[in-house]
């Protein structure tokens, strides 16, 4: 009966769950966000495109004229993905807080996805393996 166990325990596949880091920051903060994730060695890769939005200021700085209140005005801003293993998510999360945290308004959002899949095309490693 033991024996039958360990061939059941031995022979499931092991499955890894990979998480989507997306992060929405200033431009000029990019190199700081990469210089820390490789330093922490959390990240292989990662994706950036130039994006503009807003966010509950809907792009007024604290000076800014309180007299144009219907003006929403898109600031340019930096979109970072990076594929993670799951158990690395807070350290993620935790590493880009502190390399872009100034405690002003326009620091920028993290989001946390669930990657279903993940494969790597020229090998067809597939999961945290494809990482």
């Amino acid at each position: 009966m033991i024996s039958v166990f360990y061939v059941v325990l031995t022979s499931v596949q092991k499955t890894y769950k990979v998480k989507v880091v997306t992060c929405v920051i200033r431009p000029e903060q990019l190199g700081d966000i990469t210089s820390a994730l490789k330093q922490e060695n959390l990240v292989m890769g990662m994706t950036v495109t130039d994006v503009r939005g807003f966010g509950r200021q809907r792009g007024e700085g604290e000076e800014d004229d309180p007299l144009h209140e219907e003006t929403i005005r898109f600031l340019p801003k930096v979109k970072v993905e990076v594929l993670v293993r799951d158990w690395d998510v807070n350290k993620t999360m935790q590493v880009i807080t502190n390399s872009v945290r100034t405690g002003n308004i326009g620091d920028g959002k993290i989001i946390v996805l669930e990657a279903t899949s993940a494969m790597r095309i020229r090998t067809g490693e597939k999961g945290i393996y494809a990482l």
